[in-house]
Formats: C-alpha cells, sequence, structure tokens
C-alpha cells in the first residue's frame, strides 16, 4: 500500500512538474515572439508563437498574436485560421472578431484583384503574379462562392464585434465598412438553385 501512495505521488509531482516547465517555456517562447514583433522579424516571432502552440495549445493569446504575425506578412489565410481559433478559445474578446473580419476582407481584395485563387483541392493559394479577370462573372464558380462567403463571414465578424464593444469608438467606421461589404456581396451573390445543379 505504501509503495502505492509513493508511485502516485512521484505521478503527481511529475506531473505538475512537467507542467511548470510547459508553462515556463510557453511564457519564454511568447516572451520572444513578442521581442520579434516589435523588431519586425515577423518569421522569426511566427516560428516561437508556433513552438509555443506546440507545448501549449490553448492559449488564446497565442493564437490572436500568432495571427497578427501572419498579417504582418500578409499571410490572411493563416491570419484567419490563427484568429478563428482564438474566437473558439475566448468567444469575448472582441478585438479578434474584428481582425478576423479585416483578415476575410483581404483575402476578398486578394482574390477578386487576382493575386489568390482556388486550387483543385479547394484551398486558397497565392499566385507570383497578378492574374488577370474578366469581372465577377466570369470567376469560377468556387471562387465565387467563396468570395460570397468571406463576405458574409466579414460582414458577421463585424457585426460581432460591434455587438461586444457597444461603446467603440470605430463604431461608425465599422458600421460603413459593413455597408460597403454588404455592397460588394452584390456582385458575387450565389444561386443556391444553380449550385445544387452543378
Amino acid at each position: 500500500m505504501k509503495k502505492t501512495l509513493l508511485l502516485i505521488s512521484i505521478l503527481v509531482i511529475s506531473v505538475a512538474s512537467t507542467a511548470c516547465i510547459n508553462n515556463f517555456a510557453v511564457q519564454e517562447l511568447n516572451n520572444k515572439a513578442r521581442l520579434y514583433l516589435e523588431k519586425g522579424d515577423y518569421q522569426e516571432a511566427i516560428a516561437r508563437l508556433k513552438s509555443s502552440l506546440d507545448l501549449d495549445n490553448t492559449s488564446f493569446e497565442t493564437y490572436y498574436n500568432l495571427a497578427a504575425a501572419y498579417s504582418k506578412t500578409e499571410d490572411y489565410v493563416n491570419a484567419a485560421k490563427s484568429y478563428a481559433q482564438a474566437v473558439k478559445l475566448n468567444p469575448e474578446f472582441a478585438d479578434a472578431y474584428y481582425s478576423l473580419a479585416v483578415s476575410e476582407q483581404n483575402l476578398v481584395k486578394l482574390i477578386t484583384d487576382g493575386f489568390a485563387k482556388l486550387n483543385e483541392q479547394g484551398q486558397i493559394i497565392y499566385l507570383p503574379e497578378r492574374e488577370e479577370s474578366d469581372d465577377s462573372a466570369g470567376m469560377p464558380y468556387a471562387q465565387r462562392k467563396l468570395v460570397n462567403d468571406l463576405l458574409k463571414q466579414a460582414v458577421a465578424d463585424y457585426q460581432t464585434y460591434l455587438n461586444k464593444s457597444p461603446n467603440a469608438q470605430d463604431r461608425q467606421e465599422v458600421e460603413n465598412e459593413i455597408l460597403h461589404l454588404k455592397e460588394i456581396s452584390t456582385r458575387y451573390i450565389i444561386d443556391e438553385a444553380l449550385s445544387k445543379r452543378l
């Protein structure tokens, strides 16, 4: 019986020690990432933040900072994914919704300007050169649908930001942006009946 208690207490102590070491390592990686962000070395910041998430993927702050670093490198696909994870972990953090909406809006701009598109696997890829496009009507259906979905999601995320920040100083600007996105989305309306036949 004493041996069992001794083994259990050794296990509990080792688990607690490992958790403390991990927390220290995560904090250290996040501090280094912050310094790299301040210096403008976004790739190093991304590397540290990803390592931090390998040790502890439950920190919304780490996902938020990773998304901000991705945004600085104009990798809006990964920025949007990281902001979405931050929102999932802390749905009350209003700024994450705003930043997510900005990333979605930037993705729309890249796609509509011909600097990004969907590949055959349905993933957004960045293009080395601008690809000419006739107009929204000439855009492939899947890409049009993606633009439409991103616009709707950006509007929803901006609205959530406003709902969670009733006294936001930028309320009027965000409301104007919502109206602007709704107006743009009229060019990318998807005929759902047609989509079911395709």
